[in-house]
Order: structure tokens, then C-alpha cells, then sequence
């Protein structure tokens, strides 16, 4: 039986920095093995039963990004966190397009990465969730059959686009949804990036589900990229 926090792959073409991180989550308690390039990850996911993938962008070979399309084609519930650099906002979004389900900037507190790492991992281990089941996370309770949202029991009435925007958030917990994304699931490929309509539309969730909307518990932004439902 496996009694580690889970069996990770790191793929970093850094071997200084892949050798501290694999260090550093192997004292935790993961399981670690390691890639150097895009090429050899690949081939080692197809015979070994990762739980969770750390991936850098930038590498040599076929990168980082093609990685984790390939990655995602293949294996549509492995989860896949991008190391991305610092304040480059075009890279996290890439990233989340690419399938990534959350990324990380370099450089990076090996105690925020172990938080990221762990949470993906518990997600990959639940079982699969009908996509019509109530989703529950801290007070809010959404139940996608009767289109009915509560917070501490208490119903909330949204409007239908309020209610398919948290939908959307709340089936993501915990991973960042870009704004093109968002806007894709709530107005189809004809939607450009309407950023604006995007911060209303989530001002009025935040007004009617947060106890301080100006300081919100549940409806995070990740700035410049999307947002994101807080993992409890």
C-alpha cells in the first residue's frame, strides 16, 4: 500500500533546482521522481502512476507547454502544475490554455508548493464527482439539479449567469480559470475577452455570497490571469 502524500513527477531542466525541490518534498513525505526534459516525462507517465506533475515552461526539446498538451490529451485527470516565471502573466495564461491546472511562479516558498501539491493531489484521489452532484465547499452549498445556491443554509438568489459563472468556479475548486476560459463557458466561442463584463458579473457573486465582498473568502483573483474558488 502506498503511504506517501503522493507520487509526484517534477520536470525541470534546472538539475540544481530539480534536485532541491525533489529533496525538499521528499522529506515531506512524496514520492519523487524526476524529468529533465519534456521527451523523457512523456515516457515516464505512461509507465508509472503519477498523482500530480510539476512542469517548468521553459525547457529545451518540445517545452514546456507542448509537454503538457500532450500530457493533457492523454491523461485528462493527472494533474499538472506549471513552474512559470515570475510576473510573466502571458505564461499563466498559456499555461491554463494548454491544460495546465494550476501553475506556481519561480521563485517559489517550497511551503507554498507543498500547499499547491498537496490540494491537487487530493483532488486526483477523490472520486469523480457526477457533474450534476451538489458541490459543498465551506458555507456555500450549489446544487446544479434544483439551481439552487446557499450559504449557511440560507438560500441566495442568483441571476442564471451569476449561478453558471460559480458553477464553473465551484466545479474548478481550488485551480485558476482565465478569463477567456470563464467567458467561453458563459457566452460560447463568440465572446471575446470581455474583461469588464467579467468584473461586474463577479462584483454581484461576491455582494450577494461574501461576508466582506471588498476582501472576499471564496471568489479569489488571480491578477492579470482569472480567478479562482477557494480550495477548503
Amino acid at each position: 500500500m502506498d503511504t506517501s502524500l503522493g507520487k509526484l513527477l517534477i520536470v525541470e531542466d534546472d538539475t540544481a533546482l530539480r534536485k532541491s525541490v525533489k529533496t525538499s518534498l521528499s522529506v515531506l513525505g512524496f514520492y519523487v521522481d524526476e524529468a529533465g526534459t519534456g521527451e523523457e516525462a512523456l515516457m515516464m507517465v505512461r509507465v508509472a502512476p503519477f498523482e500530480a506533475v510539476l512542469l517548468d515552461i521553459n525547457m529545451p526539446g518540445i517545452g514546456g507547454i507542448e509537454t503538457c498538451r500532450r500530457l493533457r490529451k492523454a491523461f485528462t485527470r493527472l494533474p499538472i502544475i506549471m513552474l512559470t516565471v515570475k510576473d510573466d502573466e502571458d505564461d499563466k495564461v498559456i499555461a491554463l490554455e494548454a491544460g495546465a491546472d494550476d501553475y506556481i511562479t519561480k521563485p517559489f516558498r517550497i511551503r507554498e508548493l507543498t500547499a499547491r501539491v498537496k490540494a491537487a493531489v487530493r483532488r486526483y484521489r477523490a472520486p469523480e464527482r457526477p457533474e450534476l452532484s451538489e458541490i459543498i465547499n465551506g458555507e456555500i452549498t450549489l446544487d446544479p439539479v434544483r439551481h439552487r445556491v446557499e450559504r449557511s443554509g440560507v438560500e441566495v438568489h442568483l441571476t442564471p449567469k451569476e449561478f453558471d459563472a460559480l458553477h464553473s468556479l465551484m466545479r474548478h475548486t481550488g485551480r485558476p480559470i482565465s478569463h477567456a476560459k470563464l467567458l467561453l463557458e458563459l457566452r460560447g466561442s463568440g465572446a471575446g475577452v470581455e474583461r469588464g463584463y467579467l468584473r461586474v458579473l463577479i462584483g454581484q457573486l461576491r455582494k450577494k455570497l461574501e461576508a466582506d465582498p471588498s476582501n472576499p473568502e471564496y471568489i479569489l483573483t488571480d491578477s492579470y490571469v482569472g480567478y479562482r474558488f477557494r480550495d477548503a
